[in-house]
């Protein structure tokens, strides 16, 4: 067994070009070192996975005496944010599930060298009371002399229903909400540095931390329409079609 993810941090972003000179905007992810904390057993909690922790300084004094003791019971350094990740089975040559994953086992971006997609999950900014206009996008009303236009206006209740129904679009609390992003395609993995380089964005702040796993359901690559050494989407289509008689 080994496990399919890792905790990390976004670093921020920047663009790359690839072999054919196109640019592709990338985030950069520090993903890891992070250490194996606890195994769940199907027998005694009733499912498989490995409890992950993101190896980094923390004071002994922020630690408190229950964590002190988790950590001591693996042998692994106080770290500050854990997740629980799934674990894969790993066969051999002849065919066996290989054990792998034990407590107290580093893991490193290298998980992800024989990925091509990711999935990242993080934490998105939070932007505090927003109305509707800026939360759900609304039109607003008239700008002019007289008008108030960032007001939401009339929510349709009358004396019938005579309430107001749930799920309406209205003001609130906006961000700081937990969100996934599937299928970001790998661009670059630095072994010494523990940096990922995914195409596209990822939510969060610069320094949030994200949990990367293996893409779920890596999307389905034609040739000639997507891959490294795809060629241009436009001319493969237009070359694939049937040329029109004159």
């Amino acid at each position: 067994m080994s496990v399919v993810g890792i905790l990390g941090k976004k670093v921020g972003m920047t663009q790359i070009f690839d072999e054919r000179g196109d640019i592709h905007p990338v985030t950069v992810l520090k993903a890891g070192p992070c250490v194996i904390t606890q195994l769940k057993t199907l027998a005694k909690d009733g499912y498989e996975a490995a409890q992950i922790g993101y190896v980094d300084f923390v004071k002994a004094s922020k630690i408190n005496k229950a964590m002190t003791g988790h950590f001591a019971k693996s042998n692994v350094p106080p770290v500050k944010m854990i997740k629980e990740v799934a674990l894969e089975a790993v066969k051999t040559v002849e065919g066996e599930e290989k054990v792998v994953a034990k407590a107290g086992d580093r893991i490193l971006v290298d998980i992800f060298n024989d990925e091509r997609f990711v999935d990242v999950i993080g934490t998105s900014k939070g932007r505090g009371f927003a109305g509707v206009i800026r939360r759900h996008g609304f039109g607003g009303g008239p700008k002019s002399h007289g008008h108030m236009f960032q007001v939401q206006g009339s929510i349709g209740a009358s004396s019938f229903p005579s309430r107001v129904f749930p799920g309406q679009r209205m003001p609130g609390h906006m961000g700081h909400a937990q969100i996934t992003v599937r299928n970001l395609r790998i661009r670059g993995i630095d072994l010494e540095d523990n940096l990922l380089l995914v195409e596209g964005a990822v939510p969060g702040p610069r320094e949030g931390f994200v949990l990367i796993s293996k893409a779920k359901a890596p999307p389905r690559e034609r040739r000639g329409f997507a891959g490294a050494a795809t060629k241009d989407a436009l001319k493969a289509s237009k070359k694939a079609a049937p040329s029109k008689k004159k």
